[in-house]
């Protein structure tokens, strides 16, 4: 029987080619013959740009001529929310990457154009031209002197008594439960984690369904019900789901009890036969004839 060593290198170890590195990254390359972008190393590899901003730029220079590069567009296709797209919207702007010009077309129309640079710093439609030579300044002429009119006179006049600034509304009242409840959805679904700023422009929605009597527990189960797959904008979905599902008013509520009986009258003694009746005051009863008769 031979003898084995632990410690003797696996036979799948002597099938990696000389060469290789010994640690980090291993490049396993194919040849892409078509649906491929080449986008430079400088951005890719750049020290000052933040990964966000890394992979929105090299998306948006894969994408065909026309394709809208909005931040909602942008929110639509990847997980990450409208804030921190914008932002890196500015850094690839500051970084020369991207550039937004506003331009008049034929018709007269002013539009938004997006020109994405897949290397910084060179213009659209090459190098600018060189600029015109200086004129040599030309003279102005000596300016003749004027005769000052004499002044009119002056005539008061009549006061304008503006109208007085309307105040500006009164900001919507929200609910004091509003913001607890949005912010515990995450409770039901991980994936209803909501931003402060979300939660501040979902509270007036939230306050409605409160103030119609809808229990906090009962709404986080609703919202949270059958959430699409997969969920790219929790907030947009809630959004939604506060304004179709809204319950209705409830009704008014039912009296506590049953109408209260009018009390019996108390029972009197007849004062002519001595019988027991019904009677809000002492006297006779019906089957006796009145006092004065008798």
């Amino acid at each position: 029987m031979a003898l084995q060593h632990p410690s003797a290198p696996s036979r799948a170890s002597s099938r990696v080619p000389a060469g290789t590195a010994r640690s980090g990254v291993v490049h396993v390359n194919s040849a892409h013959t078509s649906h491929f972008t080449v986008v430079g190393n400088h951005l890719l590899q750049h020290r000052r740009l933040s990964a966000t901003a890394i992979g929105i730029g090299a998306y948006i220079q894969s994408l065909p001529e026309g394709s809208p590069v909005g931040v909602k567009a942008l929110a639509e296709w990847f997980p990450e929310g409208e804030i921190r797209i914008g932002s890196a919207l500015r850094e690839l702007e500051r970084h020369g990457y991207l550039e937004r010009r506003r331009e008049r077309l034929a018709s007269g129309r002013v539009v938004t154009r997006t020109y994405s640079y897949n290397k910084p710093n060179v213009p659209v439609g090459g190098p600018p031209s060189p600029p015109p030579p200086a004129r040599e300044p030309v003279p102005e002429p000596e300016p003749q002197p004027r005769l000052e009119p004499e002044p009119a006179p002056q005539v008061a006049a009549e006061p304008v008594y503006e109208p007085a600034p309307t105040p500006p509304p009164a900001p919507e009242a929200v609910h004091p439960q509003a913001a607890d409840v949005l912010a515990g959805l995450r409770r039901h679904d991980p994936r209803l984690l909501l931003s402060e700023r979300d939660v501040a422009r979902l509270a007036p929605g939230m306050s409605t369904w409160l103030e119609r009597g809808a229990d906090p527990v009962a709404i986080g189960q609703t919202l949270s019900g059958n959430l699409p797959e997969p969920m790219r904008n929790p907030a947009s979905v809630l959004a939604y789901r506060l304004n179709a599902l809204l319950p209705p008013h409830l009704p008014a509520a039912p009296p506590s009890g049953k109408q209260a009986r009018p009390r019996p009258q108390p029972m009197q003694n007849c004062d002519g036969c001595d019988r027991a009746f019904r009677a809000p005051q002492p006297g006779r009863c019906r089957d006796c004839p009145p006092a004065a008769a008798a």
